[in-house]
């Protein structure tokens, strides 16, 4: 990879260069500047301590990551539709993957041979105000399109396959090309995640604090997890975001569980507490950089898309899953219910979540122990309740949720606006 002469970040100089045709007049504007400033003066700082320059640090950040355009692979792409905004609404589809090999991959031992574990669509609004993640079951069934290959050969479409076998046959492009033909959505960015350098991302803020309600004991996979409200960090927190023998078991409930995660995480990386500590700053930077593969040109970019969510703020940063069933055809697997259409509906049209989605949603400012942020907090800029077919709003308060990922599994006694007691209990999250 050829080296990136950019300037570092804070100094409004970053821009995405070659990119003018898919983009259009995208404009990124960072709210204060916070994160941006905040890695300027990580990077001077360790320049200063260390005598290397600033250029050196932030080029070697910069040519850690593995950049690679998939654009060229995709085909048939879906528009995207205008919408009023300072700036353009931001889809981005992030994948962990094992594909890379390293401690702390193939830890439940059902990938490392080129399947995408997680998959989640980020999607961030035009004007800033809010952002969601879309979770997609790995055992999703779907009718995956005719994908291509680097070298533009063909990848045969199938039908009813499990959604991660996109990545093992063709890897992020193919994921993308499946995202975008069956939800209509348009992909801007790609990320994909090594769950090694995730442990390493976790391991330099050293820990993300979770709540687990009881002892795990995994024999089968040597897993012990002690139950209680603690940071967990290293192979404990890898365990904990991708073993399924937690709560129910399903992977639709481990989805919640790492939700949940991924938001206490989201909150440490924009604390204070890290924000103000170079040392973990750099070793933050160090892990990231060098465990993901991205369509980013730079980590200026980077830089400013997280920028982006700390303006937002946790409240108004939510994570959801895809609606789901049973599958009655395949056992074991899930299929979504036609619910999954408004959701994407809400993407391709830049809305924010409507009541029945935020009712089945974990926000980013929920605390571990279960205590949802407070009802106008966590309510943030949602839509109304969209109206049922029959003209009755969707989603009632205190209804039960079914073993299913429909919308509308109620509230419970949990604050409005989060998950019910028993929907965090089956996803083995504290109450």
């Amino acid at each position: 990879m050829t080296e990136q002469n950019t300037p570092p970040p804070g100094d409004g100089s970053v821009r995405r260069v070659g990119r003018s045709a898919r983009r259009g007049k995208r404009r990124r504007v960072v709210p204060g500047h916070t994160v941006a400033k905040v890695i300027t003066a990580t990077l001077l700082t360790l320049a200063l301590t260390t005598g290397v320059s600033v250029a050196v640090i932030y080029n070697h950040w910069n040519s850690n990551i593995e950049h690679k355009e998939i654009a060229g692979q995709l085909k048939n792409r879906p528009d995207k539709v205008e919408v009023e905004g300072p700036q353009e609404p931001l889809n981005i589809l992030v994948m962990g993957s094992d594909t890379r090999e390293g401690a702390g991959n193939k830890i439940d031992g059902e990938s490392g041979g080129g399947l995408s574990d997680t998959t989640i669509l980020v999607h961030l609004s035009a004007d800033r105000s809010f952002a969601y993640g879309i979770s997609i079951p790995r055992d999703t069934l779907v009718d995956r399109p005719e994908c291509y290959r680097e070298d533009g050969t063909s990848i045969p479409a199938a039908t009813s396959v499990m959604w991660n076998e996109a990545y093992a046959v063709g890897g992020p492009a193919c994921t993308v090309q499946q995202l975008e033909q069956v939800s209509g959505v348009r992909v801007d960015d790609y990320v994909v995640i090594d769950f090694g350098g995730f442990k390493d991302m976790v391991n330099a803020l050293d820990g993300v604090e979770v709540c687990i309600p009881e002892d795990i004991n995994d024999e089968e996979h040597g897993i012990v997890l002690k139950a209680g409200t603690r940071e967990i960090k290293g192979d404990e927190a890898l365990s904990y975001v991708r073993v399924r023998h937690i709560g129910s078991g399903t992977d639709p409930e481990r989805i919640k569980r790492q939700q949940a995660f991924m938001a206490a995480m989201m909150n440490k990386v924009l604390s204070g507490g890290t924000l103000a500590r170079p040392d973990r700053m750099v070793s933050f930077m160090n892990a990231l950089t060098d465990s993901i593969q991205t369509d980013f040109d730079s980590l200026g970019e980077l830089v400013d898309l997280a920028g982006s969510f700390a303006g937002i703020g946790p409240s108004n940063v939510k994570f959801v899953t895809t609606p789901w069933v049973y599958s009655t055809a395949q056992p074991g697997r899930v299929e979504w219910t036609p619910e999954v259409d408004k959701l994407w509906q809400l993407v391709i049209n830049d809305k924010p979540l409507t009541r029945e989605f935020v009712d089945q949603s974990i926000s980013a400012a929920d605390d571990p122990e279960g205590s949802s942020a407070t009802a106008s907090e966590t309510a943030g800029p949602s839509a109304d309740a969209t109206p049922t077919d029959s003209g009755s709003p969707t989603a009632s308060a205190g209804s039960s949720p079914s073993a299913s990922g429909r919308p509308g599994g109620g509230t419970g006694n949990k604050a409005e606006g989060g998950l019910s007691d028993e929907a965090r209990a089956a996803a083995g999250l504290c109450t």
